[in-house]
């Protein structure tokens, strides 16, 4: 997979990923914490999966979503399941919230909601790119309170606090994020009020329902 971010005047147009080829094996065992009809998904997989997804509209701001295939790229748009909305990156944020992802978008509108996933083959993870800012989400374990565990696009270099593992339920149709920081799952925070309403954060010890599951939409580039 690339990791080169593509012009933002290009993402004109979404579709929702599909189930992997029915080839594709999990990368490892499941996790007891990830439930069965759940599996893990690879670069390989997410390549054959744009080029296998079926045409589904994504709702866009800018105009009517035309439905297009997006064969063969990373640029992703990310929907929560449990309040229908778009993550956005809050790069106008004071710190230390700086680049805090939030499910704020009723639609997808441009680069603050628009990630590049990359696979990275030698540890088999992927990181995440902000098209808002060009940075990478990292895992905000040090933080404390609401903010702890805090998805944030502020990295310049994707480590350890910069990587995940992506898994796919084809019965659902649905995608949840694991950082490999601290083997917590991604949730919303639909109950959150102020400003971090919405927020992600990497605090969820499994798969529990919609607050960590998520549509992922391909953008065309």
């Amino acid at each position: 997979m690339t990791s080169a971010l593509l012009s933002l005047s290009a993402l004109v147009a979404a579709t929702a990923l599909a189930a992997p080829a029915a080839e594709a094996a999990p990368r490892a065992d499941r996790p007891t914490a990830v439930p069965a009809g759940w599996e893990a998904v690879d670069g390989a997989d997410l390549a054959r999966i744009n080029a296998e997804a079926e045409t589904r509209r994504a709702p866009s701001a800018e105009r009517d979503g035309v439905s297009a295939l997006a064969a063969e790229t990373d640029l992703v748009a990310i929907q929560s399941v449990k309040n229908s909305r778009f993550v956005a990156t809050e790069k106008n944020y004071a710190a230390p919230n700086t680049g805090a992802l939030r499910a704020r978008s009723e639609a997808y509108a441009g680069g603050w909601e628009g990630f590049a996933f990359e696979w990275d083959e030698a540890n088999e993870t992927f990181a995440i790119r902000s098209l808002a800012n060009d940075l990478y989400v990292a895992v905000e374990k040090n933080f404390t309170g609401k903010s702890q565990n805090l998805l944030r696009a502020r990295s310049e270099s994707a480590g350890g606090w910069e990587r995940f593992n992506l898994y796919y339920s084809e019965t659902l149709d649905r995608w949840a994020i694991q950082s490999t920081l601290n083997g917590q799952f991604v949730a919303m925070e639909n109950s959150y009020t102020g400003s971090l309403q919405y927020a992600l954060r990497a605090r969820s010890a499994d798969i529990s329902g919609s607050w960590e599951e998520f549509v992922i939409y391909t953008l065309e580039g």
